[in-house]
Parts: C-alpha cells; sequence; structure tokens
C-alpha cells in the first residue's frame, strides 16, 4: 500500500480527541439512581412571576426537583419527556419543580415559554442548596415523597419508564 494514501488517510490526534468525545456524548452511561431516605429542611424559590414556592405547599405531593441548564443538551432532551410524564400523572399528585442552576428568572420564563413547558421552574438559591445539598452536575434529579422525604436521586438524565418506576409507586391514588 502506498505510504502517501495511508498517511492521507490517518486522522490526526484531534480529530481521534474530537470523535472520541462525541462518541462519550453521543452513548453516555446511564442515569445512576440511588435509594435515599432523607428529611430535608425546608426551603424555598422564587417563581419567575415573582411568587414564592415553598416545600411546605408541595406536601401530599410526589415532586420531582430537577435541576437543570438551558445549555445542557441532556437536560434539553430529558424535558420533554419529564412535561408528559407530569401531563399523564398530575392529576394522581405528582408535581415538578425545575431549578435552574445558573440561569437569571427572566431567562428560565422565557426558555420555559418557548419550548411550551408549563410545570414550575425557578432559579437555584442557598435554602435549596442547603436541602438538596451539592449538585455536581446537570441533570440531577431528586424524587420527594408526599410527606417530604426524598426517596430517590437520579444522577443523570430521566426517562418515562424509569419516572414511572420510581414515581408511581409513591403516587396514593390509582391511574385511572
Amino acid at each position: 500500500m502506498d505510504k502517501a494514501l495511508i498517511k492521507k488517510w490517518t486522522p490526526s490526534p484531534l480529530t481521534l480527541i474530537l470523535l472520541g468525545l462525541i462518541a462519550y456524548l453521543w452513548f453516555r452511561p446511564p442515569a445512576k439512581v440511588s435509594d435515599e431516605n432523607v428529611v430535608p429542611p425546608a426551603w424555598q424559590v422564587t417563581l419567575p412571576d415573582g411568587r414564592t414556592l415553598t416545600s411546605d405547599a408541595l406536601k401530599g405531593k410526589v415532586v420531582l426537583v430537577n435541576f437543570w441548564a438551558t445549555w445542557c443538551p441532556y437536560c434539553r432532551k430529558e424535558k420533554p419527556v419529564i412535561d408528559e410524564f407530569w401531563q399523564d400523572t398530575r392529576g394522581r399528585g405528582f408535581e415538578v419543580v425545575s431549578i435552574s442552576v445558573d440561569d437569571p428568572p427572566e431567562k428560565i420564563a422565557a426558555w420555559m415559554q418557548d419550548k411550551g413547558y408549563a410545570f414550575m421552574a425557578a432559579p437555584t438559591n442557598a435554602s435549596v442548596a442547603a436541602a438538596f445539598g451539592p449538585v455536581a452536575s446537570v441533570p440531577t434529579s431528586f424524587i420527594v415523597d408526599a410527606d417530604g422525604h426524598i426517596r430517590h436521586k437520579i444522577a443523570g438524565q430521566v426517562h418515562y419508564p424509569r419516572l414511572e418506576s420510581l414515581v408511581t409507586p409513591l403516587l396514593k391514588r390509582p391511574a385511572p
């Protein structure tokens, strides 16, 4: 075989690194789910419209607290799934609070409206950090039961079947 032809088709180290990065991002390992049994301190967020949402106001509901960012591709990929699951189960006592790790209220409101999502979203704050601890990467989600206890932590992207298996047993009313 001709050495010039081999050299022509040999990828550069930069090309190999980029291909490896693309492969990692495309075939990212599945989310890690851990069982928790933590009673967090009370927390609250200010929604983009100025209303205050407290953890006490959510008692009696099963809540997905989802940490995300508008720049995160996995967050963008999981939002339609979260919305579909919320639409299907909110009548049974399920709620979503999406906590942006770095966006201001105006950007959160505009992004949610642009995408057509109606579940609650707010920026993070010190009380949220105290309740859920440091969030090392996004997306990260917590499932809080009707009594306000953190039952599960999902480090990574959520999928409908995973939400179904983790949330449905915590809902009080059976599916119609």
